[in-house]
């Protein structure tokens, strides 16, 4: 498949780019604010949800890849987070889903949900966001799973 790029500049934009990340995995040290210039960046290595989807085989005969991606948000006003440990700058953090709640159109927050409860809640002027890919994809033997989820049997 081909490399991402793709921007989010309203709520639907940004589940599209969401649904891409889902289970992209990362570490503490690859996430960056730049207050002056409201910028706030990481870098994360995202499972290729649609080359599984794409393949059309059963779970057990796929191959699975992973790709490093850059996420970035403009006009960001404020960070927060909850439950992350800035200190530990090397542990992996696994991204589940991006949310956007408004508060004054266009403004409001966008919240990074990650595993185990830790959020980024980012205060935004507006949406406007960037998925991209770094490079090419890489073989992994691993499918992410969730606890409680049904195993497909496609």
């Amino acid at each position: 498949m081909s490399e991402l790029k793709l921007i989010a500049l309203d709520a639907e934009d940004l589940q599209i780019i969401s649904a891409h990340l889902q289970d992209a995995v990362g570490r503490m040290s690859d996430i960056a604010y730049e207050q002056n210039a409201k910028r706030f960046a990481l870098v994360l290595n995202r499972f290729d949800w649609s080359a599984v989807v794409s393949t059309n085989k059963k779970p057990q005969d796929a191959s699975f890849e992973r790709r490093q991606s850059a996420l970035r948000f403009e006009q960001v006003n404020a960070v927060r987070s909850l439950k992350l440990d800035r200190s530990r700058p090397g542990e992996v953090i696994s991204l589940l889903a991006i949310g956007f709640e408004e508060t004054n159109a266009p403004s409001g927050t966008v919240t990074l949900h990650f595993s185990g409860g830790p959020q980024i809640a980012l205060d935004v002027e507006c949406i406007e966001a960037e998925l991209v890919d770094l490079g090419a994809a890489w073989s992994t033997k691993s499918r992410p799973q969730h606890p409680g989820a049904a195993e497909e049997d496609a």
